[in-house]
């Protein structure tokens, strides 16, 4: 009996001890796949992903199904970087094709104009170097955008002073504004710190005062000024010009978008929109604060810490 009894007793206990056991193999299996799956999205972080075998046997239909959205989505990567290098060659062979002969058209109506012509001629010849200057512009400003669009132009932004960048843009446009009749005032910006990268932001500024100084009327203002608030700097372009009906305010920052007061204005309609990209590219944004008749504010926004300029 006392043999049978015990016969028993393990009969009983086996279950459990069965059922233990799968129970620690499943979980054995379990952490293997979470290894693999971790593995997996580890390189496909650092773009080294490549799975070429795939074992069904050993692989679980989930660590399967995300093999295969990997994959793909490293070859989508490959072909977006495939992509972007085709771009960033056009953009470079455009910028150098077209550099030479704006620069010769220029060349050679500066040789003409030191010739003997006649009133029409130099009419005809003023108008030339005009446009000319305003296709090398266009070129230019395409050639930045397409850059920062594409990702072939990356910026890098740092936590510095902005005085010496408001005070490089004031210096600038200070002899334009005093020809035109319009008054250039820079506010001191002190220690005014923010996250930026210093050439992009210079370019945007730029923008902002070549239209505030080219919509002022002479006997104007433009004033220039940097204000720090807790998470953002903000930099006011300030003008006495004729300012941006409501109804166009979003509009201008639109690629091309001129209004139909400023047909007599030279421009090319891309100064906006380049600011606006070199904004949200640091992590900024850029806004219009205007009523017609009342000049305009365009303000440019800054992140002042690097955590915040990340978002």
């Amino acid at each position: 009996m006392t043999g049978m009894n015990h016969i028993s007793d393990s009969w009983i206990l086996l279950p459990p001890v069965l059922a233990a056991a799968l129970v620690l193999w499943d979980r054995l299996r379990l952490r293997r796949i979470y290894r693999h799956l971790d593995d997996m999205l580890d390189r496909a972080i650092q773009g080294t992903f490549r799975e070429e075998v795939f074992d069904e046997s050993r692989l679980s239909a989930l660590e399967v199904r995300l093999a295969q959205y990997l994959a793909a989505s490293a070859a989508k990567a490959r072909g977006t970087q495939a992509e972007r290098d085709r771009i960033k060659a056009l953009i470079a062979d455009i910028s150098h094709q077209t550099k030479t002969p704006i620069a010769n058209v220029l060349l050679y109506a500066q040789l003409l104009g030191e010739q003997p012509l006649p009133p029409e001629g130099r009419d005809c010849l003023a108008a030339l170097e005009s446009q000319t200057e305003k296709l090398r512009t266009l070129i230019d400003a395409l050639v930045k955008t397409s850059r920062l669009e594409t990702g072939v132009l990356v910026l890098h932004p740092r936590l510095s002073l902005l005085a010496p960048v408001l005070e490089d843009c004031a210096a600038q446009f200070t002899p334009r504004a005093a020809e035109k009749g319009v008054i250039l005032t820079l506010v001191p910006a002190g220690e005014v710190i923010a996250v930026f990268d210093p050439k992009w932001t210079a370019e945007a500024l730029c923008c902002l005062l070549d239209n505030a100084v080219k919509y002022t009327p002479p006997g104007g203002a433009v004033t220039l000024q940097a204000v720090s608030y807790e998470l953002f700097c903000r930099i006011n372009v300030t003008d006495t010009g004729p300012g941006v009906p409501e109804a166009e305010q979003a509009k201008i920052f639109q690629r091309f978008y001129r209004s139909a007061d400023t047909w007599n204005t030279d421009g090319v309609g891309i100064g906006l929109y380049l600011t606006r990209q070199i904004a949200e590219s640091q992590g900024g944004y850029v806004r219009v604060f205007s009523k017609p008749g009342k000049g305009a504010k365009f303000s440019l926004f800054l992140p002042r810490t690097e955590s915040s300029s990340q978002k």
